[in-house]
């Protein structure tokens, strides 16, 4: 079977991209899917939340500036069917540099190309900074489909058309023409309130096929999760939570294809 790649991105901060990227990739492990989560963003987030150290040269700074392979750089997790490539603060140097190297856009994706080509992994999932910069222009060149984080929080549909329109610029540029946009998982949906839920119809009415039916609560285990270097399901399989990042790989699992 080949190799699936989604970049999870979105311009905005704190909208449950690094909580997605984690939580998502590891119910795909769960059902036996040989998963690769990529933490691309200099902070390391989705590196700490899946329990692994930050290292000095085991990252993708290297492989972007043509030093080494990402086969490399792959880290084991203590989830079956779940690996890494963990991130260290030297990614944001690439930032910088790749703006000044050829086909600066292109680079990621000729990183990845031979793990792809490998078919080791069924899904590869990237995890993008918290900005529309090099690190995150290079994963949506890179990748099969875009999956957007939005919170169900006021303001939250003007970074979504910022966010389309750059992929539209990709699509016509021939950078990455066969990109789509995967969908649209809705994040931090506040039961309680009114907003919530007209956030999720807003989008509903503009994406009508591309929104995910499981929408991700906020809830304080989710948040409290990654602190202790653990995934939701390790964390409180029985949690809202769980329950709602398992429904979702099951909508990606058939939304994609995506079979063990």
């Amino acid at each position: 079977m080949p190799t699936t790649v989604f970049t999870i991105a979105n311009q905005k901060g704190g909208v449950g991209k690094t909580t997605t990227a984690v939580n998502l990739a590891a119910a795909l492990a769960e059902k036996k899917i040989h998963t690769l989560v990529v933490d691309l963003d200099p902070q390391a987030n989705a590196t700490s939340a899946l329990g692994i150290e930050k290292q000095t040269g085991k990252s993708l700074y290297g492989p972007l500036r043509g030093e080494g392979s990402a086969f490399e750089m792959i880290t084991p997790t203590v989830y079956e069917h779940l690996a890494l490539i963990p991130s260290e603060e030297d990614l944001a140097a690439a930032e910088i540099e790749l703006a000044q190297g050829e086909n600066y856009l292109a680079r990621l994706r000729g990183v990845l190309e031979p793990l792809r080509a490998s078919n080791g992994y069924r899904a590869i999932i990237i995890d993008c900074p918290p900005a529309l910069g090099m690190l995150s222009m290079n994963s949506l060149a890179a990748a099969d489909f875009l999956l957007i984080t939005l919170q169900c929080e006021y303001m939250a549909l003007e970074g979504l058309g910022q966010i389309l329109r750059n992929v539209e610029r990709l699509k016509s540029a021939n950078i990455n023409p066969a990109l789509e946009l995967g969908g649209v998982v809705m994040t931090m949906f506040d039961v309680r309130t009114n907003l919530s839920r007209q956030v999720v119809d807003e989008v509903k009415k503009h994406l009508p096929d591309k929104i995910f039916d499981s929408v991700i609560p906020r809830t304080v285990r989710l948040s409290e999760a990654p602190s202790f270097g653990k995934t939701i399901f390790a964390y409180d399989p029985a949690s809202p939570g769980a329950t709602a990042y398992k429904n979702l790989a099951k909508e990606v699992i058939e939304r994609f294809g995506l079979k063990a």
